[in-house]
């Protein structure tokens, strides 16, 4: 695998080793020893799997402490524009994200580590998108940040009209230093 960095450290972009021939492609999604060797340590121990259709904006997502979460992200059909925005305490990249396209094509994968609000748009007709956590989900201290907030500056490749929102993301506030993990 191949690890590429982001402008935001921790943000990771790994492209796996895919071998193709007549018959298909094949490619280990994922070598917690070859991870633990690239990017350090982590523990996943829930492995979540969405499908959406076109339009779906899921996010801005994040638990609070002490239950923060590290996530490993893909999208094995479809396409979906993925988004990290950083929320660490202190960070020089507070508020700033990264985003990645990522596709039943490229293979991509994106390690967002704990202090990150996550969130993605479905690009294509429908999309299966998969993530691995390195916590369980706790319901008590489940959190977000207003996905459209114009200070984050995310361009979601959405049209706002098509998007389709859950009710909770769409009460989501802007976000604020209190915000921080």
């Amino acid at each position: 695998m191949e690890v590429i960095k982001t402008d935001i450290e921790g943000l990771l972009i790994i492209k796996p080793r895919v071998f193709e021939d007549s018959r298909g492609y094949f490619f280990e999604s994922f070598s917690q020893r070859d991870f633990e060797a690239q990017c350090g340590p982590v523990n996943f121990v829930q492995d979540n799997e969405s499908r959406s259709c076109y339009g779906v904006v899921r996010g801005l997502h994040f638990q609070r402490p002490p239950f923060t979460q590290a996530k490993l992200v893909r999208c094995v059909r479809g396409r979906v524009l993925d988004v990290a925005v950083d929320i660490r305490k202190g960070s020089p990249t507070f508020g700033k994200h990264v985003a990645v396209e990522l596709n039943e094509d490229n293979h991509l994968q994106f390690f967002i580590p704990k202090g990150f609000a996550h969130g993605f748009s479905v690009l294509s007709e429908t999309a299966v998108f998969q993530y691995k956590c390195d916590e369980f989900y706790h319901p008590e201290v489940d959190a977000g940040v207003q996905l459209d907030d114009p200070a984050l500056g995310i361009d979601w490749q959405i049209p706002s009209w098509s998007m389709i929102l859950s009710e909770k993301d769409r009460l989501r506030s802007p976000l604020t230093p209190e915000d921080a993990i």
